[in-house]
């Protein structure tokens, strides 16, 4: 179906379901000669599996990614990648009692009214399964902005519910994530983010969250005016994602509180380069890239897969009641991380090479 694919000059295209003997997707425009490291990919892919702490889904996938095209002896060969990974841990017999009905929240009913057919298992094409390898996609292409461009992106939890990590904007990009359950940067505060999460747990439901992305080292020049703008592209992809309902850039909403000397970012010299005093921009002016750090905000909705009763109809038009089993996300901001860093990488490498094509080389 269209809507499949994500980029222009780096092109990646998804395919599969939810509980589909395996999920995908094929890599065009990645350069040739580019030497990649599977184990980092790998890493990155394990960073977003399910089942590995009692607030995520406990689906058991071993995320276990092949390529089965476009390399040789390791190294890229300018022609399709092709990405695959084998579902394992899924289990259709929760699903059947849903098959008629619409859950509160999903994407039943607006795909069974758009296509006259949906498929029921784990939602299908509509299920989180799929940021799967959009995770291994984003991973090479996140090795071709490190080796070419020293471009570094890092994602975290900024806030869950209305619990809010006590920090400045972008100022977790330097912290280690490594000790958090939650990809959260304020240990103080994910004691009582730990405590929201098992009470909403008990109770059989789900939280909100927002992700916030650094970017770093990212060169100026990035984008194009108007319908290929950096950050037009990079809030498309983010909405792509599901649960995903709102993305800002820099000050963001914020803006609208402050006056023009308030929101502008003036421009001084430092070491000869040219830079903003400050960042409220997020990075990117007139949809081109600034050459200070680009900062993002991602808003996730709560799960809408609980286990409380709920009211809906079914695919007769009748009223009905249901209770969705199973364990699922608390909140899908927190395996989201990954996800977010993936898709900053695709779209940043997309503008990349669409600025090489035309204006040359961007030196470090």
């Amino acid at each position: 179906m269209p809507g499949d694919s994500i980029g222009k000059m780096f092109k990646v295209s998804v395919w599969g379901e939810s509980h589909g003997p395996s999920i995908g997707a094929v890599v065009e425009g990645c350069p040739p000669g580019v030497e990649l490291d599977m184990n980092l990919i790998q890493e990155e892919l394990n960073r977003r599996r399910p089942g590995k702490d009692r607030f995520v889904s406990s689906r058991q996938e071993k995320d276990r990614f092949e390529v089965l095209s476009g390399l040789f002896k390791g190294k890229t060969t300018g022609t399709p990648i092709s990405i695959i990974i084998k579902n394992n841990g899924f289990n259709k017999e929760n699903y059947e009692e849903l098959g008629e009905v619409f859950r509160p929240g999903h994407a039943d009913f607006t795909y069974r009214t758009k296509y006259g057919i949906r498929d029921y298992y784990g939602g299908g094409r509509s299920s989180a399964r799929l940021t799967a390898p959009i995770v291994v996609a984003g991973a090479m292409a996140r090795q071709i902005l490190r080796n070419e461009l020293g471009i570094e992106i890092l994602a975290y939890v900024k806030q869950i519910g209305s619990i809010e990590a006590a920090i400045k904007t972008g100022e977790a990009a330097s912290r280690s994530l490594a000790d958090s359950l939650i990809n959260f940067p304020d240990k103080q505060r994910e004691v009582e983010i730990l405590a929201l999460l098992e009470r909403l747990q008990d109770e059989g439901n789900s939280i909100g969250g927002i992700v916030e992305c650094t970017v770093r080292n990212t060169p100026a020049g990035l984008g194009e005016p108007l319908f290929g703008k950096l950050d037009g592209d990079l809030a498309g992809a983010m909405m792509g994602l599901n649960a995903v309902k709102g993305f800002e850039l820099g000050n963001g909403f914020e803006c609208v509180e402050l006056t023009g000397k308030e929101n502008n970012d003036e421009f001084t010299v430092v070491e000869g380069d040219t830079v903003t005093i400050t960042n409220r921009s997020g990075g990117i002016q007139g949809g081109i890239s600034n050459g200070m750090p680009i900062v993002f905000r991602v808003a996730f909705k709560a799960a809408p897969s609980i286990s409380r009763k709920q009211r809906t109809v079914d695919v007769h038009g009748e009223k009905r009641e249901i209770q969705i089993q199973g364990d699922h996300d608390i909140c899908v901001a927190i395996r989201a991380v990954p996800v977010v860093e993936a898709l900053a990488a695709i779209v940043l490498l997309d503008h990349y090479l669409r600025h090489r094509g035309q204006c040359g080389v961007i030196k470090k």
